[in-house]
């Protein structure tokens, strides 16, 4: 079977194992999520997908201040023990979000966390722009789809970009970090500030 790099990108992003081993997962599974991931974690490859349902009841408060002291942020970072928050590794993945944070300026932590109401506001946007474009109506739903799951994504800081990494989002950064370090990581909250 073949799989697309969405489905191996997607695999990768659940479990924290490498490209290689989802893409030979998927291909061994033909497609099936559940039981690619299954066979991840019989072979011990999937560590992140099982520590994800571990308690985070420690953690550090992570910040980053803008070299213009213009803009500032804080992000509650946890994770499992307090040997993991005194870590250097740790505290930098914190610093690293929080400047991320500071760059981007996401709105909501997940996709999901967006508001309704903010939707239906942009909704009558595209509306308004696919009726001036001359977009055939019957296609409009459709587009709109991908609009909402695009803008979704663009202001949710676990679907964005990293800044110093762009080939890896936060959410994969995250379970990237579960692997290395052993524990379960979560962002909590963040605040951002500017002036």
């Amino acid at each position: 079977m073949t799989v697309t790099l969405d489905q191996i990108k997607q695999l990768r992003s659940q479990t924290g194992v490498s490209m290689m081993a989802c893409k030979k997962a998927l291909q061994e599974s033909n497609g099936d999520f559940e039981k690619a991931i299954e066979d991840l974690r019989k072979k011990g490859e999937a560590k992140a997908v099982s520590r994800a349902e571990r308690n985070t009841g420690n953690g550090i408060i992570a910040s980053y201040i803008h070299s213009n002291n213009q803009i500032g942020v804080l992000v509650h970072l946890a994770c499992e023990t307090d040997f993991v928050a005194k870590n250097e590794d740790f505290q930098a993945i914190g610093r690293d979000i929080a400047m991320h944070i500071a760059a981007t300026a996401p709105l909501y932590q997940n996709p999901e966390d967006v508001p309704q109401e903010l939707i239906d506001k942009e909704k009558e946007i595209w509306k308004e722009q696919l009726q001036s474009e001359g977009k055939p109506e019957k296609m409009w739903d459709q587009i709109m789809l991908g609009k909402e799951n695009k803008f979704r994504d663009e202001i949710s800081l676990m679907k964005q970009p990293f800044v110093k990494n762009p080939e890896l989002t936060i959410e994969q950064l995250i379970t990237d970090s579960i692997t290395k370090i052993g524990e379960n990581i979560k962002i909590e909250k963040f605040v951002r500030y500017s002036i």
